[in-house]
Formats: structure tokens, C-alpha cells, sequence
């Protein structure tokens, strides 16, 4: 059974931050899900350039290389939920979730779309860091990190907007105008479908602009 989620804007969620940290804890674990193109990386990055000490360490670093995707003839499927190490993404979550104010520094990984590829030890949150800032499709349908985040937030974007950005980004990291279409309404558009059901299980809704 779906529940109602408050859906505000994005300055209202950023504003909504303040006194968020739980009782007895050091910093807050927000995650931000949506579809494909829906402006996670744009809100997350909002977030962080508006909070001292937040720190964003995005899911797309746990793409698995694109060696990988070719050896296990994933590569046409980038970006599914299988082309990801789900397991080491939990993994650094549950660290982060962990460390303590005099705690060693946590390194997470960054995916470099210049080159399409996962950079290891690129992130350092530091111990001190009051917000931990994640986005990615599937922080809402994977349980165990779901289990791993304080707040959850999903964005929400007209989708004929949505698969409009997503055609100029592909198209602006090297794909033809007709790959980059294709790509939008092939993989990205089965990966929208995916995790549409994530948005009913958000703390909060953020529309998009």
C-alpha cells in the first residue's frame, strides 16, 4: 500500500535540512533517488554547496568497469541494476554510517563519464563531515541500503523533460544524436520504469524545474 509524500521544491527541501540530524548522531545519511535524468546529480550537488561540511558521494562510482560489462555481455545494459556493485555500495554506506568524529577517513569511489568508468578512492569523507550526501536510481528498491540512509528524497520531473536532458547528455559525452535517442528510450527509459515504484516509498518528494 502506497503512502502520501509531502512534495515540495527544491530550495524547501534544502531549507528542510536544518535541525534534521537524529538525536545522539554526529551527521545525517541522505539519499536521493529518481528516474534516469531526473536531476539527482544537480539537487545533490545543490545540497552540498549549501550545507558546511556535506559531502557527496554519488552511486554511479559503483558501476561495475566497463571491462566488466563487456566480458559478461552487460555492456548494452549499463546503467540496470546489475551493472552495479550493489554489495560494495552497501558496504561503503554501512562505514560511513559507522565512523566516528575521530574515526579514519572513508574513500569512496567516483565514475568519470568522460570516460565512462568508476575511479577507485576518489571521494574522501572525512570523519567530521556533518551530511553525507548520496543520489543514484535504486537507493529506494535495494532494502539494505535503503536500511542505511536517515532521509530519503525522490525527485520528480515531467518526463518528456526528463528524456530531453537525457538525449543532450548523451549526445555531449559523445553519442550521435540517433545513439543518444536510442539510449533514452531503450535502457534508460527500462531503468525509469524500474524504479518508479521507489517514489511512494520516499520520506519526501522534491519536484524538479
Amino acid at each position: 500500500m502506497s503512502h502520501m509524500v509531502d512534495a515540495v521544491s527544491p530550495a524547501q527541501a534544502i531549507a528542510g535540512l536544518a535541525g534534521s540530524r537524529p538525536a545522539g548522531k554526529h551527521r545525517v545519511v541522505l539519499g536521493i533517488a529518481g528516474a534516469p535524468g531526473a536531476g539527482k546529480s544537480s539537487l545533490a550537488e545543490a545540497v552540498v554547496a549549501a550545507v558546511a561540511g556535506a559531502v557527496l558521494v554519488p552511486m554511479d562510482g559503483f558501476h561495475l568497469a566497463q571491462r566488466v560489462l563487456d566480458d559478461q555481455g552487460m555492456a548494452s545494459r549499463k546503467g540496470a541494476p546489475e551493472t552495479f556493485d550493489r554489495a560494495g555500495f552497501a558496504a561503503m554506506l554501512r562505514r560511513i554510517r559507522e565512523q566516528t568524529t575521530h574515526g579514519e577517513t572513508v574513500y569512496g569511489p567516483a565514475f568519470r563519464r568522460d570516460i565512462e568508468e568508476p575511479i577507485a578512492g576518489a571521494i574522501p569523507v572525512p570523519p567530521d563531515a556533518r551530511l553525507v550526501v548520496t543520489e543514484g536510481n535504486y537507493l529506494l528498491l535495494w532494502p539494505e541500503v535503503r536500511a542505511l540512509l536517515d532521509q530519503t528524497w525522490w525527485v520528480d520531473l515531467d518526463d518528456d523533460e526528463r528524456r530531453r536532458r537525457l538525449v543532450a547528455r548523451h549526445a555531449a559525452f559523445g553519442k550521435t544524436p540517433e545513439q543518444a535517442r536510442a539510449w533514452t528510450l531503450g535502457s534508460d527509459e527500462d531503468n525509469a520504469r524500474l524504479v518508479a515504484s521507489g517514489r511512494d516509498l520516499a520520506d519526501l518528494v522534491v519536484v524538479g524545474d
